[in-house]
């Protein structure tokens, strides 16, 4: 498993490099590269992550030191500290901005700099903290999106060149996008001992935990960052809110944040008194209640049940269980997504408990259920969840490689393939399959100690 993984990181970073850098993505069908879409500003599902800022190599600086590929994580360091420039012409979503650019750079900058060198020597000739100073300019841009709003929620979007706000006509941020910032500007708030960047963005959160209904200590999806009101009352722990989840829980273990959580541990309260429903109540037989226990999307006013799907991003949650010591349900919830993607072979993006079939088809190369998969390996080390690592791996390997890379798969009914291969295989997916054989704890390693 351990050379099979190693080759196919391997496959997409060289091919990645040489086809592609330095824009932003791989095209894996057509062997070109994929920047921001500047003829089309409101191609809002490329221009919010891409940035014209090598988003691949910087997404993928610590991937490159776990795989043990030393002098190219050097040569790639010194190609993004000597070329890379965030004062350019597009607008970005900041949360995307934060969790792969700044995180990718961060965490680089951390792993050069452990004083305990636990991966090895791997500083950079005459590095001097230039990945940390790349960190600080970014991150002055997006902290534009924290200033002006009435409610103190971000703006969801920024113009990095301008270093002002574009909203392209929209009033709406959802929970995840602007309450999944602590962590990387937390850390670097840390290195710099200057609290500006930590404070908006744990500001941001507050704002939102008090914006929760008061009925039932729910949150919602998408809400008007003008106004206050929630304009998606659904409430889950998939798509538009996990990370919120997540963040509140790694910010208050890696800060010592005792106000982070004690909102985690509330919500998690509300979270399993409201979602979860009871089997025979919805008459499901898809699965054994005894075996799975379903956390569904309900009105966050009122409790009720709004739809019988889950997403592949509620594949994050065993994992953020496993962290909180949740173990039993934690176990349960990933028996859950592991039937769905032994089902199809790959998940689809929505899956209707209900009808047992795909909503949305498509799966684009997401690691959450492979990261999960890791944490409840470590917690519990039984080869189980290794065996699991090994059926991702082989899955992946035969449906989604393509002739310069790995490719989304447009439709799991077909494997049929989509020509785009997002900077999360490189740093997340493979990263988290690899660690399953080698037993490390590292992501975007964010430690501070």
């Amino acid at each position: 498993m351990l050379r099979t993984i190693r080759e196919m990181f391997a496959f997409g970073y060289h091919n990645y490099i040489k086809h592609a850098y330095p824009e932003d993505e791989l095209d894996p069908i057509h062997c070109r590269g994929r920047g921001h879409d500047h003829t089309d500003p409101n191609n809002l599902n490329v221009n919010d992550v891409l940035g014209d800022y090598q988003l691949t190599l910087v997404d993928s600086l610590d991937s490159l030191v776990i795989f043990g590929n030393t002098s190219e994580f050097k040569r790639a360091v010194k190609l993004v500290t000597e070329s890379l420039s965030f004062n350019t012409p597009v607008v970005v979503q900041i949360f995307e901005a934060n969790i792969r650019i700044l995180g990718g750079l961060l965490s680089a900058h951390l792993l050069i700099t452990d004083p305990l060198m636990r991966l090895g020597d791997i500083r950079p000739e005459n590095y001097n903290d230039e990945l940390l100073i790349l960190a600080r300019n970014l991150c002055d841009r997006l902290l534009i999106a924290f200033k002006g709003t009435p409610s103190g929620i971000p703006f969801p979007r920024v113009h990095l060149g301008w270093r002002s706000v574009e909203t392209l006509g929209r009033k709406n941020t959802c929970l995840a996008g602007a309450g999944s910032m602590l962590l990387e500007m937390g850390t670097l708030s840390v290195l710099l001992q200057d609290p500006r960047y930590a404070t908006a963005a744990r500001n941001a959160v507050i704002t939102l935990w008090k914006h929760r209904a008061k009925s039932t200590g729910l949150l919602g999806t998408d809400i008007d960052i003008y106004s206050g009101e929630w304009t998606n009352f659904m409430s889950g722990v998939g798509a538009g809110q996990d990370s919120f989840y997540e963040y509140l829980l790694k910010s208050g273990i890696l800060f010592n944040d005792s106000e982070m959580m004690r909102m985690f541990n509330e919500s998690l309260v509300s979270i399993r008194q409201r979602l979860c429903k009871d089997f025979d109540e919805m008459n499901c037989s898809c699965y054994d209640a005894s075996q799975h226990r379903i956390y569904w999307n309900v009105n966050m006013f009122t409790g009720d049940l709004l739809n019988a799907w889950v997403d592949s991003l509620q594949s994050a949650w065993p994992g953020i269980l496993t962290l909180a010591g949740e173990l039993s349900d934690a176990k349960c919830q990933h028996k859950l997504h592991l039937a769905i993607w032994q089902k199809f072979g790959l998940p689809p993006e929505r899956f209707n408990l209900l009808l047992n079939t795909s909503e949305l088809a498509f799966y684009p190369l997401r690691p959450e259920f492979a990261e999960s998969t890791y944490y409840l390996y470590r917690a519990t080390k039984d080869p189980f969840y290794h065996r699991i690592g090994a059926m991702i791996v082989d899955n992946l390997n035969r449906y989604t490689r393509a002739r310069c890379g790995f490719a989304t798969i447009h439709n799991i009914e077909d494997m049929s393939q989509e020509d785009r291969m997002e900077s999360f295989f490189l740093s997340e997916t493979l990263k988290y399959l690899y660690l399953v054989s080698v037993f490390l704890f590292i992501y975007h390693p964010l430690t501070l100690s």
